[in-house]
């Protein structure tokens, strides 16, 4: 996590330091850590406005109505804004003001108060009742959720004592936290799913794991246009939701492939390259090519890269217009009962 830390008085001051030193040895990156002289000048929203666009969290060491004046003109969504703590200047108490669940405030103030020896004061509905909150599931296991709109519904339904379907079309690890039930009889559901297709439910929310990988081959120029193209088609095919994929892996003389980093920039996905030294040394059944192995060193790219970065091979080569693309998904099971007393 990124996140930068402000305080007003020498107290603050210190004790911004002393936060630093400690989520530093915890492994966050603090960006920055500054003395704001004026808390009513411009550089306070200043300061702000930067850090929700550059930082995952922001804290702020002081009254949190200071804190509330700062962000109030930034403030848009809760998927997309940053965490919001404050901590008074005495270290006792840590508040999450905003992006509890989705972006993580309420873990943070956590995090701070065990380091600080202060008592965190977390407010969502979800947390106070023992219940089970799906952004937060969703957040922590790397899962996609299609509908904001049906997440909140779910936790309002658990929050009023309904219960709520669960499909899955992975093997559920643990005891379902309570409220929801492993059947498809419930007007409201959750769906854990690589495919999308299916609807079990009357309303159904699609959570899609985060655990294929692409592994992609192409010929030299290929635009664009044509990657994509192929990709999308291979994804149909196969019926593997666009969402699930985690990144995507190729042979290293392709690292500098215009279209495949473009590809890999428009949708977010990571590039992983792998020589054809380690491309080759991977065990399985793969579908070889004479071409192939003559022209880049290695009987095939796709699958091979594909199961050296992510697991199991769950959909072989398929090509089309010089590309080759395949998938692999890692060994994966979700696990929804997070706390004690969830797991009745």
């Amino acid at each position: 996590m990124t996140l930068s830390i402000a305080c007003f008085t020498a107290a603050g001051e210190a004790l911004a330091q002393r936060l630093e030193i400690a989520l530093r040895a915890e492994g966050e990156q603090v960006r920055r850590r500054d003395r704001i002289r004026s808390k009513t000048s411009p550089s306070l929203g200043e300061w702000a406005a930067e850090g929700f666009a550059l930082d995952d969290a922001l804290v702020f060491i002081g009254a949190s109505g200071i804190a509330v004046r700062a962000i109030a003109p930034l403030v848009r969504d809760k998927h997309t804004d940053p965490a919001v703590v404050t901590v008074d200047e005495g270290g006792r108490f840590v508040v999450p003001l905003l992006s509890g669940h989705v972006g993580g405030a309420n873990d943070l103030a956590r995090q701070i108060a065990v380091l600080l020896g202060a008592q965190p004061v977390i407010s969502t509905a979800t947390d106070l009742n023992g219940r089970f909150a799906v952004d937060v599931w969703a957040k922590h296991s790397g899962v996609v959720l299609d509908d904001p709109q049906l997440a909140k519904a779910i936790s309002a339904a658990l929050l009023e004592g309904q219960t709520v379907g669960i499909c899955s079309d992975f093997p559920l690890n643990g005891t379902l936290p309570r409220g929801l039930a492993d059947q498809e009889k419930t007007e409201l559901g959750l769906y854990i799913t690589l495919h999308g297709e299916k609807h079990p439910f009357r309303h159904t929310l699609l959570a899609i794991p985060q655990i294929v990988t692409l592994g992609i081959g192409c010929r030299r120029g290929t635009s664009l246009e044509v990657l994509e193209g192929v990709v999308d088609r291979f994804l149909a095919h196969v019926s593997i939701d666009r969402r699930s994929v985690r990144e995507v892996a190729t042979i290293d003389r392709k690292r500098e492939e215009a279209g495949l980093v473009a590809l890999c920039a428009s949708r977010r996905w990571p590039l992983r390259c792998f020589t054809a030294g380690q491309l080759a040394a991977v065990e399985g059944h793969f579908t070889t090519s004479a071409f192939v192995q003559e022209t880049v060193g290695v009987d095939n790219v796709c699958e091979r890269a594909a199961v050296l970065a992510g697991g199991k091979l769950l959909a072989p080569k398929y090509q089309g217009m010089g590309v080759t693309v395949a998938a692999a998904i890692l060994n994966w099971q979700p696990c929804l009962a997070e706390k004690e007393e969830e797991r009745e």
